[in-house]
């Protein structure tokens, strides 16, 4: 069942991404031939306002196709009003960041219902003192709540680290220890650690763990708005940084993941219940939107950058290089997909 409802969820999420093409070339008069979930061969589908809607048989994406574009034969143009060579660049761009835009717009209401439904977080109470750490210095103790730092109130471990990590000298904590408020002034050291990245960094600490409390956020209806942007933002943010890192090879190739990990880790999120199911769904909604961004033909960033060469330049790239770009395009992006495959294999393998 949990492989069900993660398949049910990629599928969504390719959906709203194609949706937003669909509507914004309707919106600017392109006639849209086929919107289809998936590649390959149609296994089911209608045909409703002028348009072939369908269900493939290889789950690994989907596609709008539009009347005089095609991604397998970028030579093919129409000069028809309603097809999509006939709009301006603008027109053009603006219908492949719909696609994207779709994500990023999903990925907020998402985080949204998370919001309302008030996500648990991990409550800022001290677990294991590092022996001769500054905490250990100050005199901290475990199971010591911190509840503000340097007067600003905080409620959650993420937040109070930001602000250490952030601090420029020595930071008042207030902290309710066995209902006692006390004050301790802690001066944070810069230390050696490691990021998500595994990458070691020196970033100012004072050398707690958290005890593994959490709680309820309980959030307003403007807060909720809040904190839904500022999830959205840092989702794009992580995934952008993934990108450059790996491109940079701070992060191995190995690390690279396919539609087999995403299946895998939503199930494991269905069983969790409906809460992670939506975190994780925002998370894979703003990377299909970043990814998409990006200037590699046959994705939208790669038609963006064509259009946006046609903008400046007032001329359309040739044939010859649009299509040995394409192709480059697409043997860049398969392999991609096909080493994210290879690792889901290996890591189900062991």
């Amino acid at each position: 069942m949990s492989w069900l409802i993660s398949l049910a969820v990629l599928s969504a999420l390719i959906f709203f991404h194609e949706l937003g093409h669909y509507a914004a070339a309707r919106l600017m008069g392109v006639y849209v031939e086929v919107f289809s979930i998936g590649f390959g061969k149609k296994i089911a589908g209608f045909r409703w306002l002028d348009t072939d809607w369908r269900i493939a048989a290889i789950p690994l994406g989907g596609y709008v196709k539009m009347k005089g574009q095609d991604d397998m034969d970028p030579a093919q143009i129409s000069e028809d009003t309603d097809s999509y060579n006939s709009k301006t660049p603008v027109q053009r761009i603006f219908i492949l960041l719909a696609g994207p835009a779709a994500n990023f717009v999903l990925a907020f209401f998402l985080y949204l219902a998370i919001g309302l439904g008030g996500p648990q977080v991990l409550s800022p109470v001290v677990g294991q003192i590092v022996e001769d750490s500054p905490a250990a210095e100050a005199g901290l103790q475990e199971n010591d709540m911190i509840l503000s730092i340097n007067g600003q109130e905080i409620t959650t471990w993420k937040a109070m680290s930001e602000l250490i990590k952030e601090s420029g000298g020595s930071i008042e904590l207030q902290i309710d220890r066995n209902g006692m408020l006390e004050y301790i002034t802690v001066i944070p050291r810069l230390s050696e650690t490691k990021n998500m990245f595994n990458e070691t960094i020196q970033r100012r600490m004072v050398g707690i763990g958290a005890a593994g409390v959490s709680h309820q956020l309980e959030l307003g209806f403007f807060d909720t708005i809040d904190y839904a942007a500022a999830e959205t933002l840092q989702a794009s943010k992580l995934i952008f940084t993934s990108v450059q890192k790996l491109v940079t090879g701070a992060v191995p190739a190995k690390e690279l993941g396919g539609v087999v990990s995403i299946v895998q880790i939503t199930a494991e999120a269905s069983a969790a219940g409906w809460m992670s199911v939506f975190f994780f769904a925002a998370l894979i909604s703003v990377n299909l939107g970043v990814l998409n961004l990006l200037p590699i033909p046959a994705l939208d960033g790669g038609h963006i950058m064509f259009n946006l060469y046609e903008l400046i330049t007032r001329h359309a790239p040739s044939e010859e290089v649009l299509i040995r770009l394409t192709v480059a395009g697409w043997v860049l992006l398969l392999g991609l997909m096909s080493l994210g495959l290879y690792n889901d294999f290996n890591r189900l393998l062991g």
